[in-house]
């Protein structure tokens, strides 16, 4: 993705609302709606696809406080935005044969935040743990994957019995349903925008 400033036309100074002014002008101007049955209606959707995008990763920026216009690991700018929506929708199966086709030397750290999404959806904490780790490792600037690390930790750290599904055949706890929804709005986020 291009730097969201410069896609919405806005310094990295600018205050909220000077950057809410400016994407919804854009909105206004490239929205699909404008251009039924016009030849230019696909490039219109294309930009509008990347304003969304851009407005997305500078509200998740200032959300979590990151001076950082980097966004090389931020979800608005996903390079697998297939493999989130599968996730979200469920099917596990499909988003990992996706993730497993890829090259081991083209596996980059959301390829491996995506593993552990998956794996923790399954249920398997220590893997999804390793992969979230991974994945934080090679982006440590990345809110999403910071987040999902340090809610594995804290379900390691403070595994609650009063939580614990034990017994069940289950190792969900508490902290699985608060990271789950996170991952979740994350991935909500990115269908939104991709």
């Amino acid at each position: 993705m291009n730097n969201p400033y410069e896609v919405l036309g806005v310094s990295p100074n600018a205050t909220d609302e000077e950057i809410k002014h400016a994407y919804r002008e854009l909105a206004k101007k490239y929205h699909p709606d404008n251009y039924n049955d016009n030849p230019l209606s696909d490039l219109a959707e294309e930009k509008m696809k990347e304003i969304n995008a851009a407005y997305d990763a500078i509200c998740e920026e200032r959300k979590n406080g990151s001076g950082s216009t980097s966004f090389s690991g931020n979800s608005a700018s996903s390079t697998f935005p297939d493999v989130r929506k599968l996730i979200m929708e469920g099917r596990l199966d499909d988003a990992n044969e996706i993730l497993n086709g890829v090259a081991s030397e083209k596996r980059n750290a959301e390829w491996y935040f995506l593993m552990g999404m998956i794996y923790s959806r399954r249920g398997w904490s220590d893997q999804a743990f390793n992969y979230f780790q991974r994945a934080h490792n090679m982006d440590p600037g990345n809110a999403e994957y910071s987040a999902m690390l340090n809610n594995m930790n804290a379900r390691r750290t403070y595994n609650n019995p009063g939580y614990n599904t034990a017994g069940t055949g289950s190792d969900c706890t508490c902290c699985d349903v608060c990271a789950t929804v996170y991952c979740a709005n994350c991935l909500c986020n990115c269908a939104r925008g991709c």
